[in-house]
């Protein structure tokens, strides 16, 4: 009878030494993969700092303002392109028999002024897109 039990502790101590094993390998397996992904996220902030300061350089005011002088043909704003707001043209209607009213307006659109300063005489349209 007691080699019957020490059979079955010893069998037990086997049992108990191979699930001690494999929780060791679990874990150890978990620790790889958190240092993984910790790796992961070390780089993932590493790049997203890189893109902000990338960003934050594209987005400086001074190269805009360069790279606008340089490809645009922009002008300064004049004083005269100013006006009050009681001089604006009325808001065109629709004809009432048009089925579709936004593209009865579009039609007109050449024919309504946009602004109320009328532009410089002896100005070319060249001159007046510059």
């Amino acid at each position: 009878m007691i080699r019957l039990i020490n059979i079955c502790v010893i069998a037990a101590l086997v049992f108990a030494a191979a699930d001690v094993y494999k929780i060791k390998f679990d874990s150890i397996r978990q620790a790889e993969r958190l240092a993984k992904l910790r790796m992961e996220v070390r780089q993932a902030r590493e790049g997203i700092a890189t893109l902000r300061a990338e960003w934050s350089r594209l987005d400086n005011p001074a190269r805009i303002e360069e790279l606008s002088t340089r490809h645009l043909l922009l002008r300064s704003i004049d004083a005269r392109q100013f006006d009050r707001l009681d001089r604006l043209p009325e808001r065109p209607q629709p004809p009432p028999d048009a089925s579709d009213p936004i593209d009865a307006l579009l039609d007109r659109s050449a024919d309504v002024p946009t602004a109320s300063v009328p532009p410089a005489k002896g100005a070319d349209k060249a001159k007046a897109i510059r």
